[in-house]
């Protein structure tokens, strides 16, 4: 098993990861507890593959749980939902020195994280996170939160989890489409601040996908690592900690359009958005035009989306898109920010882009569909 500790004064924890997770989750998670007791959120898909994994691992620690599953998919991150999760665990009972474990993806992660936020002012929260996706990204860091219709993750609260355990072992479990959906955000950690880590991937992202168990594990840990080392620099993203957004105001803008829907998976989105922003940062002269080309290259060996054209049905114009853009939290008095990059690894948060540089771009992306 492999620790990242996230040292954070007075909020420290560790991301533990490794094979067989689930089935220690007892043992893992019984320091924290003052009773016996924990309240699950899942999600109905993770629950049919999973919950009773959990719930044995538990109770072999003489654990009880309760549980809630909830609709999978990006959908249930609204309003709804989120009242639905709160009720119920006022429902339960939780008291505020209980523990709520998010175990699923990372709809279920920023959900049940931002409901245990607020419940009685705030509780404590585990993440077991069943995507990989989950366990490079969202299940670390404390950003909690769900959508609106005026755009994603408008809504939360920065609350950090006590503990995070990322069993390798669930990926195996995942479609083929949503663990290379997950890998969007492992590869966008090469993209902004490890040109090695690159070049890493482009070495062993076939193999990794394939189903290599030790390399699924290293992808894993030096995602958490540097996503970790950047959470400690910048906790609630007043400076460093934007640059993990990588790929992020493209992508987010594209998931609108597509309505949230399986039509692009948050992952494809940050992966395209990644080659925009590259393709950005080259018209403007900031680096080499062979860099988004070696990206792209990349994504397509590893049988990825990776530009507008790879997204099925219609989507708008360029200033539709920008509009849609203009709903990014990135927005800092009224202008959108974004991050490019001065070479694959070398990432930074930019003010005052040329908006037309950007419509140029998404222009000849869309006439390439």
């Amino acid at each position: 098993m492999e620790i990242v500790h996230v040292p954070l004064e007075g909020r420290e924890y560790d991301v533990k990861i490794g094979q067989g997770l689930i089935g220690q989750a007892g043992a893992q998670i019984a320091p924290l507890l003052k009773r016996p007791r924990v309240a699950v959120i899942t999600d109905e898909t993770v629950a049919g593959l999973h919950l009773e994994a959990l719930r044995a691992g538990l109770a072999a620690d003489g654990i009880d749980m309760v549980s809630l599953a909830l609709p999978a998919g990006e959908t249930t991150k609204s309003w709804p939902h989120f009242t639905r999760a709160v009720e119920w665990l006022l429902e339960q009972k939780v008291e505020r020195r209980d523990v709520v474990v998010a175990f699923g993806g990372g709809v279920i992660g920023d959900l049940a994280g931002f409901a245990a936020s607020v419940l009685r002012r705030g509780v404590r929260f585990v993440q077991i996170p069943t995507s990989l996706l989950a366990q490079v990204d969202s299940s670390v860091g404390g950003k909690t939160g769900i959508n609106s219709s005026q755009g994603k993750n408008l809504i939360g609260a920065f609350h950090q989890p006590s503990l995070v355990l990322a069993d390798i072992d669930v990926l195996g479990t995942l479609t083929p489409r949503d663990f290379l959906a997950g890998y969007g955000e492992v590869v966008k950690y090469g993209g902004l601040g490890d040109g090695a880590f690159f070049a890493w991937l482009e070495g062993n992202g076939p193999a990794l996908a394939a189903g290599d168990t030790d390399l699924r594990a290293e992808a894993v840990r030096r995602s958490v690592q540097m996503k970790a080392d950047i959470v400690e620099r910048d906790e609630t993203e007043q400076g460093d900690r934007a640059l993990l957004n990588l790929g992020h105001t493209f992508g987010h803008a594209l998931e609108s359009a597509t309505g949230y829907s399986s039509r692009l998976l948050h992952g494809e989105g940050v992966a395209i958005g990644c080659a925009l922003a590259f393709e950005t940062s080259a018209r403007l002269g900031l680096m080499s035009q062979e860099s988004p080309s070696r990206f792209r290259q990349h994504l397509a060996a590893m049988g990825m989306k990776k530009d507008l054209a790879d997204i099925a049905g219609d989507l708008p114009d360029a200033e539709g898109l920008i509009t849609l853009m203009g709903q990014d939290k990135k927005v800092q008095d009224g202008k959108l920010r974004f991050i490019l990059a001065r070479s694959i690894g070398e990432a930074f948060v930019a003010d005052d882009v040329d908006m037309d540089v950007v419509r140029g771009v998404l222009k000849d992306a869309l006439a390439g569909r």
